[in-house]
């Protein structure tokens, strides 16, 4: 019985050295495990994620290409405000009798003036304001003007001269020119 005593002491001290070495195990497996993902995060900081100058690199970079493309937009938008534009003036169909001359002609034409896009609202409100002037004085320089002007290869002194009414009517110098869509010349 003394033996039966010492094989139950044995028998119960040999599980308790077993159970610590299972649970120091399991601890060195989770340490590892920790160690090994400590280590993976530390790798993949260092080779992902970039470093200040990339960084700084790259911002600078954005604001360049961010700073180029505003001013092709600014570029754009100032070529579009430069743009010239007609503006519709109105069609005249005059019967006179130029001073050199007893016969009576007919003139028709339908004028047009060329303008700065960024200047079309001013002259939208100007010319509705005005319109009556502006078509009087156009009907004037018509009636006033000579044969001569009036022949199809000097049309353009007719041009500069009702030019130049328009722009002294408005308040600024809106009209960059004007030209003719249709012009007839008939004797009646």
């Amino acid at each position: 019985m003394a033996d039966d005593t010492t094989q139950t002491e044995d028998s119960e001290e040999s599980p308790a050295p077993d159970a610590p070495a299972a649970g120091g195990g399991s601890r060195v497996m989770i340490i590892a495990f920790v160690a090994v993902v400590v280590l993976l995060e530390t790798a993949m900081f260092f080779f992902f994620v970039p470093s200040a100058e990339d960084v700084s690199a790259l911002a600078e970079a954005k604001l360049i290409k961010s700073v180029q493309e505003g001013e092709v937009q600014a570029e754009e938008q100032a070529s579009d405000e430069d743009k010239v534009v007609e503006f519709q003036l109105g069609r005249y169909g005059e019967i006179f009798s130029p001073h050199d001359t007893e016969r009576t002609y007919r003139v028709e034409l339908d004028l047009y003036g060329l303008i700065r896009n960024k200047n079309e609202s001013k002259m939208d409100s100007e010319f509705s304001e005005k319109e009556g002037r502006l078509r009087n004085a156009i009907r004037m320089k018509i009636r006033n003007s000579s044969m001569e002007e009036l022949g199809e290869n000097n049309l353009g002194l007719l041009e500069r001269g009702i030019l130049t009414k328009c722009n002294h009517l408005l308040e600024e110098d809106l009209l960059l020119g004007v030209g003719f869509k249709s012009f007839q010349l008939m004797e009646q």
